[in-house]
């Protein structure tokens, strides 16, 4: 087994590049080296410097790969295609500057969708144009990085969004060719739907060619879902919480990865508030000896 081990701008509470709380890029790629890791995501576009020389000497400087990054972009809405197009060229060209593998596509936080997050029996559905618009934006996006840029292009189911539940998962996985898009796994979003990561994982192990290990406090998910609470808020409540301390079994995860022989990375992602999070640093160093205490 072959794992790499990084982390991405999420964990310090950077979900939107222009947002004031960020921390600077560089004390978030100097908080990553220090915890121990050694590979860092993207962010999201524009928080990151787009100049690939400025941020290639940042990296080296710490001794940091750039793993991937994310289009997070409302694809359930087409008046946004255009600027959904520009976000994916753009993260697109930043990767191949830096010889960085993995793009992963998610649909962003719908308003229609955001009191359901964790109620899967209860969420609206898309009208069948509206899904196979969805799934024809998905799959172009996914074209584009696979054959344009030479990306693996990943799908990410995310609370909130029109891609959560299993079921919308499956169905997207068996409408849109494999070598066109696979997925990237995360664990702390596939409890957050309600449903089991491990055996989610253990189905699709040949699709899954990227991890984010991300963990769920199982009482404040509770509360969570009960009181329909607004995604960011729930990430100030500590939904995610360090790894190993919530609901996700890491160790079985472990000892899938193994069994199936997965070789790339696994991206840590404590999504948090940055205003709130005391400490991102010291959650980093957390997770990354609890990474190392079972084995990765």
């Amino acid at each position: 087994m072959s794992i790499q081990i990084g982390n991405a701008p999420c964990s310090w509470g950077v979900e939107f590049a222009n947002d004031p709380r960020n921390p600077s890029w560089q004390s978030v790629l100097e908080d990553c080296a220090r915890a121990g890791y050694r590979g860092i995501e993207l962010g999201p576009i524009g928080y990151m410097p787009e100049d690939p020389a400025l941020l290639s000497d940042a990296l080296a400087l710490r001794d940091l790969a750039l793993i991937g990054g994310v289009v997070f972009r409302p694809f359930h809405d087409p008046t946004a295609w255009d600027e959904l197009q520009e976000a994916a060229h753009r993260t697109c060209r930043a990767l191949v500057a830096h010889g960085a593998k993995h793009l992963v596509l998610i649909d962003s936080i719908s308003p229609r969708r955001a009191i359901t997050a964790g109620r899967a029996e209860e969420a609206e559905q898309m009208s069948p144009d509206e899904w196979r618009g969805f799934r024809d934006r998905l799959a172009q996006i996914a074209t584009i990085g696979t054959l344009d840029y030479g990306l693996t292009v990943g799908i990410h189911a995310h609370a909130a969004g029109f891609m959560d539940f299993e079921p919308e998962l499956e169905r997207l996985l068996s409408e849109v060719d494999e070598s066109l898009l696979k997925i990237c796994f995360d664990t702390g979003h596939h409890s957050y739907a309600g449903f089991d990561p491990v055996a989610f994982m253990r189905r699709h192990m040949g699709r899954i060619s990227y991890i984010h290990f991300k963990d769920i406090d199982p009482k404040v998910k509770a509360q969570a879902v009960t009181d329909r609470t607004n995604f960011y808020k729930a990430c100030g409540q500590g939904i995610f919480c360090n790894l190993g301390q919530g609901d996700v079994d890491f160790a079985a995860v472990r000892a899938l990865l193994m069994e199936s022989g997965f070789s790339g990375w696994c991206t840590v992602e404590q999504d948090c508030d940055p205003t709130l999070d005391p400490n991102p640093l010291a959650d980093a160093a957390s997770n990354r000896s609890y990474l190392k205490k079972i084995g990765f």
